[in-house]
């Protein structure tokens, strides 16, 4: 018995140490395995396509637009990509040159697709393009006929955390205050973007819809990450509306001054026609002061009290006390002399006949008088001593 039971220990155990060693050799086999399988790498893959320059547009992934370029290097770009059936690039411009050098490209451009073209035989060419996605610029190949790009295409995130959602929010309540501000959006428009879901798409799809300046739709184009994005939408949406209520009050202050300045002509010319009615020629004579006056070769500062004073006069009735008073003023300044001047001669001798003609006495006056005269005629001018009479004539 107890032979029978070493005897079947032994066994057991020689069978537990060959499933341990075939274990250990599957074990050993698998790693094997996978040391000889080759580690996969994700590689960015690079694509090659022709480039159209944009100067003042930007075109977002997803949009539909009518192009027509005019440049050499535009249009060779497009048919290059018409005759290989390939895509194109869509790259704005820093800044609106004719003749763009490679460094005058944002970094991030929009691959686009050809839908339709047209070929008037007159240098340029027709396209309508579709936007498929953004694309990093990683080198521009300069050439005289054509520019090319490689680019790597940039697959955007649709996940969202809850700032996401609240800047989504925020743009598409924004977005609505705008088109109901602007009314150059169709509320259609305004119904289908609401319904995005994906965070940049609705970032691109409200910046398509704006009047945003081409430098803030290029800075909204590079910038990648969605959250990121909507916070610089958001920025520049909130510009605009700042902008349109400042047109809004323009608008207002125009219309205001519009409207006063109608009814102050409407009212004036009710009021000539009452006193019309009233007095046939009292307008002649209004007219004929306003003639008077521009005759008179007034000064500038004299004219202008001379024409408000006129005005004044139109406008008060007819029976009024202070009508005789600014008559008399207005007859005043037109009679004068504002045009006439005379040449100044000076004759002793006629002087002191005249004084001694009107004025009886004042020895000591009439003797400065006359010595003030004879000093001024020497000189010409005298700008020293003022003459000051006090009293009566005589």
């Amino acid at each position: 018995m107890s032979y029978l039971k070493e005897r079947t220990r032994s066994s057991s155990m020689t069978t537990r140490k060959k499933r341990r060693c075939q274990l250990k050799g599957v074990a050993i086999e698998m790693m094997s395995k996978k040391e000889k399988k080759p580690a996969s790498r994700k590689r960015n893959v690079y694509l090659t396509m022709p480039i159209l320059a944009l100067r003042d547009k930007v075109i977002f992934p997803r949009m539909r637009i009518p192009l027509v370029p005019v440049r050499t290097r535009d249009v060779n770009a497009v048919k290059f990509a018409l005759l290989h059936e390939e895509q194109i690039l869509l790259l704005p411009q820093k800044e609106n040159r004719e003749e763009p050098s490679p460094e005058d490209f944002i970094s991030v451009g929009t691959i686009a697709r050809i839908l339709e073209s047209y070929d008037p035989d007159d240098g340029t060419i027709r396209i309508m393009v579709e936007g498929i996605s953004r694309a990093a610029v990683k080198e521009i190949i300069p050439a005289r006929e054509l520019y090319r790009a490689k680019v790597i295409p940039i697959e955007e995130s649709a996940e969202k955390d809850n700032v996401t959602i609240a800047l989504m929010e925020e743009a598409i309540s924004l977005f609505e205050k705008y088109v109901k501000k602007s009314k150059r959006v169709p509320t259609e428009i305004l119904m289908l973007v609401s319904k995005e879901q994906h965070p940049g798409r609705l970032a691109d799809s409200i910046a398509a819809y704006t009047a945003i300046k081409p430098d803030g739709l290029k800075k909204i184009l590079e910038t990648i990450p969605p959250k990121e994005r909507l916070q610089t939408l958001l920025v520049l949406l909130e510009t605009e509306m700042e902008i349109l209520e400042l047109e809004e009050k323009i608008r207002n202050n125009v219309r205001k001054q519009v409207e006063k300045n109608q009814r102050e002509y409407y009212l004036t010319e009710q009021l000539k026609a009452i006193k019309k009615e009233l007095g046939g020629g009292e307008e002649n004579e209004i007219e004929e002061l306003r003639r008077k006056i521009k005759e008179a070769k007034m000064t500038p500062e004299a004219e202008e009290k001379a024409l408000k004073e006129l005005e004044r006069l139109e406008q008060i009735p007819p029976m009024s006390a202070e009508v005789a008073v600014i008559r008399n003023y207005i007859d005043w300044l037109i009679s004068l002399p504002w045009s006439v001047y005379t040449e100044t001669k000076i004759d002793i001798d006629e002087a002191a006949r005249i004084l001694d003609e009107d004025h009886y006495g004042l020895e000591k006056v009439k003797e400065r008088i006359l010595e003030y005269l004879a000093v001024l005629k020497l000189v010409k001018k005298l700008k020293g001593p003022i003459l000051c009479f006090v009293g009566p004539p005589g």
